[in-house]
C-alpha cells in the first residue's frame, strides 16, 4: 500500500501525457476530414497518439515533477503555471502542430485536397488550421485546466513531504 503522493507522482504525468495523446488523435481526425484523407489510418493515428503522450509525460517530469522533488521548485504559483503550460503547448499546441505536416503530406501524397502554389504554403497551413484550432480550443482549455490542476495537487504533495521529512529530521537531532 504505497502512500497517496507517491501515485500521484508517479500517475498523474501519465494521465496528462494520455489527454495529450487523445488531443493528438482528435486533432488527426479534425486534419484528415479538412484534408479529405482517407488513406493511412492507422499510420498516421499510432503516432499522433504515441508521441504526445511521451513528451507531454517527459516535460511535466522534467518542468514540474523532478524540480519539485530535488527542491529547486518551491512557489506554488510557480508550479500551477508550469503545470498549466505543459498542459497547454504539450497537451495541446503539440499535438495539432504536429498533425498538420503529417496531414498535409498524406493529402499531397494521395491527392485528396488541392495543394497550394509554391511560396503560399504557410498561408494554406494556417487557413487549414483555423477551423480546427476553433474546435480543439475546448480541448486546449480542458488540458490546460488539468495541468494547473495536477501541479496544485503535487505543489500539496511536494509540502506534505517536505513536512513529514523535516519533522523527522528535528525528531532525529533531539
Amino acid at each position: 500500500n504505497q502512500p497517496c503522493w507517491r501515485g500521484l507522482f508517479t500517475h498523474g504525468p501519465l494521465y496528462l501525457g494520455g489527454n495529450a495523446g487523445f488531443a493528438g488523435l482528435i486533432a488527426n481526425s479534425l486534419y484528415r476530414r479538412a484534408l479529405n484523407v482517407h488513406a493511412a489510418r492507422i499510420a498516421s493515428n499510432l503516432p499522433m497518439a504515441v508521441l504526445p503522450f511521451l513528451t507531454t509525460t517527459a516535460l511535466y517530469n522534467a518542468v514540474v515533477s523532478q524540480p519539485l522533488l530535488s527542491g529547486d521548485l518551491n512557489c506554488p504559483t510557480c508550479s500551477l503555471i508550469r503545470g498549466a503550460l505543459v498542459g497547454a503547448v504539450g497537451g495541446g499546441v503539440y499535438p495539432m502542430l504536429l498533425a498538420l505536416p503529417l496531414n498535409v503530406g498524406l493529402a499531397s501524397r494521395y491527392s485528396t485536397a488541392p495543394m497550394p502554389e509554391k511560396g503560399t504554403m504557410l498561408r494554406y497551413c494556417v487557413e487549414v488550421s483555423r477551423p480546427v484550432f476553433n474546435k480543439m480550443r475546448a480541448v486546449f482549455l480542458l488540458q490546460a485546466f488539468f495541468g494547473t490542476y495536477l501541479g496544485s495537487r503535487h505543489f500539496e504533495s511536494y509540502a506534505k513531504l517536505a513536512q513529514i521529512t523535516f519533522s523527522k529530521e528535528e525528531g532525529l537531532q533531539e
